[in-house]
């Protein structure tokens, strides 16, 4: 293996180990943080990868023993590694400017339909309903002011914290409340 072939295997490492370094603690070492523009620890990464590796196939196939080839190992690697910049600079744009759903709020269980889990007291005693929060079931206490018996259908009036809520029964159509009345 010629020498500028291990020059350029270094590279491509050092490459490798820098974007390891972006992905896995990126912000944790901010002092390898460039910061989010055309030059940041992703984008140096990739090309220096790119650069790296290239290079040294270029070397390996041009035998580069001389300043010739050599030269033309550094071209061909700086010809991948401009792409290879390019695409992280845009792949680690998209990932930080990616939209994202709000976190859920305890306003936003107000409103919620489920289903009671465990039977609810009436007054001030527990139970469990279970409803679908951002499209996830999320399990709640719940207080209500009538008994609600399990499997019955919930609506949520208030929400006194982020673990519990104040339900009322809904009626499906074919059900009425108290039957034989």
């Amino acid at each position: 293996m010629a020498t500028a072939t291990l020059v350029f295997l270094v590279l491509g490492g050092a490459g490798v180990v820098a974007l390891a370094l972006a992905l896995l603690g990126g912000e944790l070492l901010s002092v390898l943080h460039f910061g989010e523009g055309p030059v940041s620890l992703e984008v140096v990464a990739g090309f220096l990868g790119a650069f790296g590796f290239a290079g040294a196939i270029a070397a390996e196939v041009l035998n580069a023993g001389t300043p010739g080839p050599i030269a033309a190992s550094a071209a061909i690697g700086l010809v991948a590694a401009a792409p290879t910049a390019w695409l992280a600079l845009r792949l680690s744009w998209a990932a930080r400017t990616m939209h994202t759903d709000a976190t859920p709020r305890r306003q936003d269980l107000v409103g919620s339909l489920g289903v009671v889990v465990t039977a609810v007291p009436a007054g001030t005693g527990y139970g469990e309903v279970r409803i679908r929060l951002g499209g996830q079931p999320v399990k709640l206490y719940a207080r209500a002011h009538h008994p609600i018996p399990a499997g019955a259908h919930v609506f949520v009036i208030e929400a006194p914290s982020d673990t519990s809520v104040v339900v009322e029964e809904t009626l499906r159509v074919d059900e009425t409340l108290h039957p034989g009345a």
